[in-house]
This record gives structure tokens, sequence and C-alpha cells, in this order.
């Protein structure tokens, strides 16, 4: 059902050690012209092309793109009361975390009369993607808007495709939306959404963004790749992930239930037990099976278990599980081991951390307060998950007196001078003419 990899010993070298590591076979790279013509089509031809796109890729042709105001109220009203507590608790546990992410304005005193200030500005407008194909996030909803909410973004649409049996936005979607107050959702979905987002659609008064966010697969990724540079995108996100560190003190049975509920999202999701401990390998591997079984998405979860992407990979100890999970950079890590904390001090990639067995990734998903929407595909080396920071844009301002101008105004002479860029003294000594 799921492959193991002996890697005792671990490879040495860094090169050898990344080609070790399993991976879905996923590349934006390969779905980028598909992306970039659906998006040149919604430039040229607006909402037809996207009515189209619905049919061809969602099976239905929406009644209308922009979602009414009064079905969103309806959808908030319909909502299941025990969803909605759910849901309201994840807005303010996310709020929270959330509110600790924003950088405080600092003034930094260069000289007597020099002084610099940091301070941070909201994007103005956002466009978020929320995914509806294999389940339905309005957990999502929750992760993209929180923070943009936080960090001061002042306009907010959303964009979630339209679903086969209604022909709209999936009604928990729009309830959680509701919830947060945004009224501009869209049913669209893949990368003409993403291309709407972009480059606006003036039929719809759908007014470009400045950045977009969330999730989606190939080739919302690869559309995000297509319109980076004319806005921000938080990520080339792809199939969920979670390595599991563990030693002989972890639960089989725990570390196998959090394999399979990260595998249920997606026949490419990635699941992965790195341990020092034979043991708990064979453990695992026995307690699947009876597990996979019986979950509600068995067939897609056998499909993920089973790809070339997930495996039970042993190694010599826990600083080998360590250097192999930073090699990685897994979107979701959990730590269950005897000190969890001790292993968290070898760790520095991975999207978010989950320490001891109570701290299982469906915590992160929901309730924890973090924020889901986190790097895939080996991203978490060098990017982040979804904060505020994503909506937010570092700005210095610059302010000199006369006389603290004076005292630098020789280096600039010299450095100007040194660069051939004479004016840029002479526009330093016409202060002093």
């Amino acid at each position: 059902m799921i492959q193991t990899i002996d890697l005792r010993p671990l490879p040495a070298s860094r090169a050898a050690l990344l080609a070790a590591v399993p991976r879905a076979h996923v590349d934006p790279a390969s779905a980028l012209p598909i992306a970039e013509g659906l998006i040149s089509d919604v430039i040229a031809r607006g909402e037809e092309a996207l009515l189209e796109q619905a049919e061809r890729f969602d099976g239905v042709r929406p009644a209308s793109l922009r979602v009414p105001s009064a079905d969103i109220a309806a959808a908030v009203d319909g909502l299941d009361p025990v969803v909605r507590a759910a849901l309201t608790e994840a807005i303010a546990r996310v709020r929270a975390a959330s509110a600790a992410q924003v950088p405080p304005p600092a003034e930094t005193r260069i000289d007597d009369g020099a002084v610099v200030v940091q301070r941070w500005q909201a994007v103005d407008r956002v466009g978020l993607y929320v995914p509806g194909g294999k389940a339905v996030y309005p957990s999502s909803v929750v992760m993209n808007v929180v923070p943009a909410q936080v960090a001061g973004v002042r306009s907010i649409a959303i964009a979630s495709p339209a679903q086969r049996e209604s022909g709209g936005v999936h009604p928990t979607i729009l309830a959680a939306a509701g919830l947060l107050g945004i009224d501009e959702v869209y049913a669209m979905g893949g990368a003409g959404a993403v291309g709407a987002f972009a480059y606006g659609v003036p039929s719809l008064g759908l007014d470009p963004v400045d950045a977009i966010t969330g999730p989606g697969n190939v080739f919302v990724a690869a559309a995000k790749r297509a319109v980076a540079g004319r806005v921000a995108i938080d990520a080339e996100a792809g199939p969920t992930e979670i390595l599991v560190i563990a030693d002989a003190t972890a639960e089989a049975d725990l570390v196998a239930a959090d394999l399979v509920s990260q595998a249920e999202h997606d026949e490419l999701a990635s699941a992965l037990l790195v341990t020092d401990d034979a043991g708990l390998a064979e453990r695992v591997i026995a307690a699947l099976p009876a597990l996979v079984e019986r979950t509600h998405h068995s067939d897609r979860v056998r499909t993920a278990l089973g790809g070339p992407q997930s495996a039970i990979v042993l190694v010599d100890d826990l600083e080998a599980a360590a250097r192999f999970s930073n090699a990685y950079g897994p979107e979701h890590l959990e730590i269950q081991t005897a000190d969890p904390e001790a292993v968290l001090e070898s760790i520095d990639s991975a999207g978010a951390i989950f320490l001891g067995p109570h701290t299982p990734v469906s915590l992160g998903d929901y309730l924890a307060g973090s924020n889901h929407v986190l790097p895939t595909g080996g991203q978490s080396r060098f990017s982040s998950g979804l904060n505020t920071a994503t909506f937010l844009r570092p700005q210095q301002v610059v302010r000199y007196d006369r006389d603290a101008l004076a005292r630098v105004r020789d280096g600039i002479r010299a450095l100007s001078d040194a660069e051939d860029l004479p004016a840029h003294g002479d526009a330093v000594d016409a202060r002093f003419a």
C-alpha cells in the first residue's frame, strides 16, 4: 500500500539527499501554455469566456458569475448552527494569531535631524481563490480573508468554481464569506478566475486586484505564475503534504490516522513517515489497510498512499530525520517523539509544525488559529505560509533636515562622482547654493 525507502545511512551530499526525496509529479510549467491561453481568452472575451470555461471544466454554466448579495445572506441564514459555531470560532482564532503577525512601525534616528521610518502598508485590493473540486473548503475562506482583513486590505473579492449540482458557489463557502462580511463573490474557477482577478472584467464590475492568494490545482498554480509581476501571488500551491517525524514512543495508530487524513485530499497528496525505529514503521504499515478500508474516500486515499510521492522512510536517528525533513521542506510537519522540542531545534524548513501526539495537522486545518494556506512542493525551504505579511508592503519614509543633509553632502558627492552620476551630487549641492 505504501513504499518503504531505507536511507540508512542518509546520503551525505545535499544533491544526493534531494534526489532521494519522493515527490508527486506535478509541474506547473507543463500547464503554463494552457493557463496562458485561458487567461488570454478571458482578457479578450470577458464574461463569455468565463462562462464557457465553467461549462468545460466544471460541467455547469452559472446563471450569474457575480453571486447576488441576497444569495450570500440566504446561505448564512441556512447554515447548520454547528458548522456556523465552528466557523465563528475558527475566525476568532485565526484573527487572534494573525493580529500578532502585524509588525509595528519603527523609527530609526540615524543622526540628529536624520530619521528613517519603517512602515507597513496594505495592498488596496486582493482576489482570494477558494477551491471547489474534490472537497468544499469554507475553512480556506477563513484562512484567506482573515489575514487580509487584519492587514487592512480595503477591498476583497472571492472566486470559487460553480458546483455542478447547483450551478453556483457552494452555499457553505458563501456562508463563510457572509460571516466575514464579504459580499463580492464570483462563481468562477481555474486559470480563468486568476486571469479575471489580474486583468479585471469590466462588464462584471470586477476591478483588477493587486494580489491573488489561495490554493488550487496545477492550472491555478500555472495561472499564478503567468500573472506574477502584474499582481503579487502567495505561492504556486500544489497537492497537500504531511511529513511525520516519529520515534519508538509514537502511537502507530495515530501516525497512520494522520497520514490518511491528508491523503484524503487528493490522489496526488503526499504522506510520509520518517522514523529511526523499524518497529514503528512496521506497526504503521500494519495499521493502514484497516484505516483506509473504512475511511470515506478510501479509493482516493489508497491511490495517494500507493503513489511515488508517499513513503515510510527509515533513517539512522532523529538528527537524520530532521535533515531529511529540511531537504523535503514539507507543507505540514508533525513531530511525534519523546522530546519534540529537541527535534524542533534542528528544523528550519516547514510550512507549519505540529508538536506532540495531541497536535495533529487536522487541528491546523481548522481551529488551531494558524493558517492552513502553506507552501508545497519543497517551497517551504524558501517561502512561508499565508499571513498578514502577504498583504503588506514595507515602506521606508526618510526625513532629513538641512544640517543632517550637510553632514553627508561630501559623501554623496564622492559616491555620485565615483558612479559617474554627477547630477546626483549637484541635486544636493543646489540646496546649499
